[in-house]
């Protein structure tokens, strides 16, 4: 009896070895990183995580959160309430830069453990909190686009496209992560982004905005790591 091309399809998907779904969905990624108008489109998932981390950091030093704002150019900003100095304010600053690094390496330490769902419903309650909070009309539709997407993943997509949706994810996010703090510093060095987080964090804290970089750097850096290690457990056992 022949098979169907969907058919055909799950069962090479499935009988694929994790390691080759792992190194196949970084590398792709790693490609939509140094890309050009592709990481351009994928860049507004790094910037709503990166908002998401700034907003979470606000909320937890206590800071009361007004709202969040997604632009087309891949900007975004966030804006709390609360002391404008401090440790609480600098640890706002500082939380959204490194925030997608992080999440991806909380995610590969859950894809590490096979908790493929866990990092959907992570992902989804995210989203969720942006949504609540997010006060401009493209800001709505990138999170809900996002939200589709997810939900389609999730609701009727195989468990194998789930796999490789959630490596993928991973890795962008890890890969994601280090470049918009590279790009920082390019433009600070031509005389733009005076007003950037690093910036923001050498005045509250007087240490030069270019050592907040360097930090960037080594969390993100650190971050991709130890992720990657994670997710390349399987290719090297």
């Amino acid at each position: 009896m022949s098979s169907s091309p969907a058919e055909t399809v799950s069962d090479i998907a499935q009988s694929t070895p994790p390691g080759t779904i792992t190194l196949v969905t970084g590398g792709l990624a790693l490609l939509v990183v140094l890309s050009g108008r592709p990481w351009r489109i994928a860049r507004n998932l790094i910037t709503l995580v990166h908002e998401a981390g700034h907003a979470l950091a606000a909320v937890l030093v206590g800071r009361r959160l007004q709202g969040i704002k997604l632009h087309s150019d891949t900007s975004g900003v966030t804006v709390s309430r609360g002391k404008p100095e401090g440790p609480g304010m600098a640890f706002t600053a500082l939380a959204g830069y490194p925030a997608a690094a992080v999440l991806g390496l909380v995610f590969a330490g859950l894809l590490s453990s096979d908790l493929i769902t866990v990092v959907l419903i992570v992902m989804a309650l995210m989203l969720l909190g942006v949504l609540v909070m997010v006060r401009n009309t493209y800001g709505v539709f990138a999170v809900v686009t996002s939200s589709v997407v997810l939900g389609l993943v999730a609701l009727v997509a195989p468990s194998w496209f789930q796999a490789i949706f959630v490596y993928l994810l991973t890795w962008f996010l890890l890969f994601g992560g280090v470049r918009p703090v590279v790009e920082l510093q390019i433009k600070r060095r031509r005389g733009g982004a005076r007003d950037s987080d690093a910036d923001q964090l050498g005045r509250l804290t007087g240490v030069p905005a270019v050592l907040w970089v360097l930090v960037m750097v080594v969390l993100t850096v650190s971050c991709l790591f130890a992720g990657g290690l994670w997710l390349l457990e399987p290719t090297v056992a």
